[in-house]
């Protein structure tokens, strides 16, 4: 998607999401692996860190591919993983394809490593990251996609209208495999794994900054497990040419084979949006309710800080205005759908494993 002015001042991410079974001990683990690539175009045979002090002073933008795994829970972690573009291979077309060393990407396969010292994080602010080490060789089956639809069409990508772009190709995904996490060995499998997979890309990030979505669901009227469903929430405030929508989500429940969708850029389905999040001592707490001319969907969404981490991104044009950006794998919640137009109740649903995230720009 980095053509054009985004390929001197873009980024193009695809985020992985998943919980693993520890080989031993059979307790859970979430983690994370994203390949994030950032203005090509500007490309060395090193990467460029923007927020290394030479390069700010330099007035520099980022080039790099970075890739980012971790995981979350108390022993939470980031890492961070640097390559200047004379390493990296992509396809510039259909299917997509990014590898650089051991690093590999692709729609149905995931492999690779990060490692970082105690000394090299303490001596390397400009990753952003933290120490530790972490590996990966995973089979990738995205099963249900969510299509945003018109803010994502081909005019107005060419166009390149909104600052920052979403499309959810796996809100529900089953990845096979192993990671390797300072030295444990977790099992991930496509029945306990509640996985996920996105991309997004743009010019820029959002400020708010909200994400929610999970596929272990279960129906408090039926005590059932929904195992053909999954919901996902994200956006914060979009900007069209440069102008903020404020508020304003894009969200989608597959349930059982039905989608119901609430999307602001399908402005005849009349979609309205409120929500809020809030940070408490222990938690950070999420509000969603959406309605459309058919469905109402209330989402409500809780995650513990300790179970969370600050989750670092530099924007391409060098700044790092998100520091304070909250992200999780390990949120619980409850989704209540009603059809508007009779006011039943569709369902009332607990969900678990839910990826989250909130922030909001800082100066």
């Amino acid at each position: 998607m980095l053509t054009g002015s985004f390929a001197e001042q873009g980024y193009d991410w695809w985020w992985h999401s998943f919980t693993g079974i520890h080989a031993v001990t059979g307790k859970e683990k979430a983690f994370f692996i994203e390949f994030f690539v950032c203005n090509p175009a500007l490309g060395k045979a090193k990467p460029v860190l923007g927020q290394l002090p030479a390069n700010r002073s330099a007035g520099a933008r980022p080039s790099y591919l970075m890739v980012k795994a971790g995981c979350w829970g108390r022993d939470h972690m980031q890492l961070h993983r640097f390559f200047g573009w004379d390493e990296v291979r992509m396809n510039g077309r259909a299917p997509f394809k990014v590898k650089a060393a051991d690093c590999l990407v692709q729609e149905d396969r995931l492999r690779g490593s990060v490692t970082v010292t105690p000394e090299e994080a303490a001596q390397h602010p400009e990753w952003m990251c933290d120490a530790g080490s972490m590996s990966w060789d995973l089979e990738v089956d995205k099963q249900i996609a969510y299509n945003v639809g018109y803010g994502a069409s081909a005019p107005l990508r060419a166009l390149k209208a909104f600052e920052m772009y979403w499309h959810a190709e796996g809100m529900k995904t089953a990845f096979t495999g192993t990671v390797c996490v300072n030295g444990e060995t977790y099992l991930v499998r496509p029945e306990s794994c509640y996985g996920y997979a996105d991309k997004n890309w743009g010019r820029n990030f959002t400020s708010p900054w909200v994400w929610l979505s999970s596929n272990d669901l279960t129906s408090r009227l039926s005590g059932k497990k929904l195992m053909n469903s999954a919901f996902d929430i994200g956006g914060g405030r979009p900007k069209v040419f440069f102008v903020p929508l404020d508020r304003q989500l894009l969200s989608a429940f597959y349930y059982e084979g039905t989608e119901y969708e609430f999307n602001f850029s399908k402005f005849w389905t009349g979609t309205l949006t409120k929500f809020e999040s809030r940070e408490t001592e222990k938690h950070i707490l999420w509000h969603v309710r959406q309605a459309n001319r058919d469905t109402i969907m209330d989402t409500k969404v809780s995650c513990r800080k300790e179970d969370m981490l600050l989750i670092n991104y530099e924007a391409p044009d060098g700044s790092k205005r998100h520091n304070l950006l909250w992200n999780g794998g390990n949120g619980r919640g409850r989704i209540r759908l009603t059809d508007r137009r009779t006011g039943e109740l569709i369902d009332d649903i607990d969900a678990g494993h839910i990826g989250c995230e909130y922030g909001v720009y800082t100066e």
